[in-house]
Order: structure tokens, then C-alpha cells, then sequence
């Protein structure tokens, strides 16, 4: 399933738009660094909102949080889906992690990812990465990861990057294949998705991916959009509706695509 960060309402609306149009399902992203905001919880009961009025099933992700406060609140607020990301520390600390938040999660049906290994750059910049060799997921590890933290969808590192990639994209798909083999049909979570190649995107569900984020893509649509149009815009109310409206055209557009990829329909 495709997930889109979403920083406001204009960009979940474009991607549910775009679903809505091809009948296939989706996951709206909150950042942490949106849903730490003092308006992050309005952000998620406002995406909440839209999600629920979806003629196709939309998820509510809070997306790489750390804290288990800003967990919470999110949840509080409508998030039915949270990667509690414990990467960052030994898997036996991250395991632990993972299931502190499961324990209270799963009393309001909450869906709990975890990632294991470390994914190169960061989800909210979109800055140039090599894939690290060192932050590769460790199949070996994954089934008493598994077992410890009760993940319910397991991120893992196989060549992906967070923001644009250096070089050519090369995912290592044998270790995605030992990983998918290990993880005990847990399904598998792809971070990184923008800038790989189509054929890669399509080839995700039958490697065991059921989730498949895309951030950088997107947000950068969005902002050449803007940046191209930007200088056309008077100071009254009939341009900045015209702007808000090419830029949201340019959404659907880069939304329509990523679901028709990973759909398998282009």
C-alpha cells in the first residue's frame, strides 16, 4: 500500500483524490516534526477527517517517532497506525521499545511498525544519501525482533535512503528476500520509495512489501509547483485560489502516478 507524507489538509486531500479516482487504498503520513508541532494534533484529527469521509479505505500514520508522549497524543487524535522508531538504538532496546508502545496501541486497535537497521537521511529533508552497507536490516536478527518487540509491520534497510539517492538506486533484493523469509509473514515496509526506479516500485509486493512510503517525491512536486507559478500571483484572492489549485493538480498527479506504479496498472 502507498503512504504519502502529508504536511496540511491541501496534501492529503490531492492524494485521496488521487485514490479515490483509481478505487485503491492509501496511507496518509504525519512526520514528527508535524505532529510535535502545537498544531499537530489538529493536523491529525484534520486528516482523520478527510480519511474517514474516503469512499477507499484511508489509513492515518504518525510516521518515525521516537517519544512515546507524541505517540500517544497521536493516537489521541485519530492516528490508527504509528512506527514507533526505535532504529536508532540496539535492537534488544528497540524491541523493547516497540513493545512498550504495543502494550497500550493494540487497546485501541493502533497498528505498530518498527524498523530495524538504519535507514540513511532523514524523512523531512530531502538531501542526497548513499545507501549505508553498515545500516542494512540483519535477516538473522528479524525473528526474535519480532518475537521481543510484537511488531505488526517491520521498515527495513536494503539499500533504500531517506530523500534523494546518490548515484543509481540499487536495492539489495536477496537480502530483502532473506529478510521477507525471516520476518514469519510479517508484512515488510519500504522507506525511501521516491527516486527508485518504476520497475523496483512494481516489483514490491511480490517481494513481501505491503507498505511503500513516498515523501520527497511529493513534497518537491509540490514546492516547483509553487516556485514556478509563484510570480504570477497577485494580491487578491482569484490568483492564490488559481496557485493553490495548480499545486494541488500537481499532487494528484505525482499521487496518481506512485498508485498506478505500485498497483501494477502503468
Amino acid at each position: 500500500m502507498p503512504a504519502f507524507t502529508c504536511y496540511g489538509a491541501d496534501t492529503a486531500l490531492a492524494v485521496v483524490s488521487a485514490a479515490e479516482s483509481l478505487g485503491l487504498p492509501v496511507v496518509l503520513l504525519v512526520a514528527p516534526s508535524s505532529a510535535g508541532a502545537d498544531t499537530g494534533p489538529r493536523l491529525i484529527r484534520t486528516l482523520r477527517a478527510i480519511a474517514d469521509d474516503s469512499v477507499v479505505p484511508v489509513c492515518v500514520q504518525l510516521d518515525h517517532a521516537k517519544d512515546s508522549a507524541l505517540i500517544r497524543t497521536a493516537i489521541d487524535a485519530g492516528a490508527d497506525a504509528v512506527l514507533a522508531d526505535g532504529s536508532h538504538l540496539p535492537p534488544d532496546e528497540n524491541a523493547a521499545f516497540v513493545r512498550s508502545i504495543r502494550t497500550f496501541a493494540a487497546e485501541r486497535d493502533v497498528v505498530v511498525e518498527a524498523e530495524l537497521g538504519g535507514i540513511p537521511g532523514a524523512e523531512d529533508h530531502a538531501t542526497v544519501h548513499a545507501a549505508d552497507v553498515a545500516g542494512k536490516t540483519d535477516p538473522g536478527l528479524v525473528p526474535s525482533f519480532l518475537d521481543a518487540s510484537g511488531a505488526q509491520l517491520l521498515a527495513c534497510g536494503v539499500g533504500n535512503v531517506h530523500g534523494h539517492y546518490h548515484g543509481v538506486p540499487a536495492i539489495d533484493w536477496p537480502l530483502l528476500a532473506r529478510i521477507r523469509e525471516s520476518s514469519r509473514a510479517v508484512p515488510l515496509v519500504l522507506h525511501g520509495a521516491s527516486g527508485l526506479p518504476a520497475e523496483d516500485l512494481r516489483a514490491c509486493g511480490a517481494a513481501g512489501v505491503g507498505k511503500v512510503n513516498v515523501n520527497t517525491e511529493l513534497r518537491t512536486a509540490m514546492l516547483a509547483a509553487v516556485e514556478d507559478h509563484i510570480g504570477s500571483v497577485r494580491a487578491d484572492g482569484e490568483d492564490m485560489l488559481s496557485l493553490t489549485r495548480t499545486v494541488m493538480a500537481k499532487a494528484v498527479a505525482v499521487s496518481r502516478d506512485v498508485l498506478l506504479t505500485l498497483s501494477g496498472r502503468s
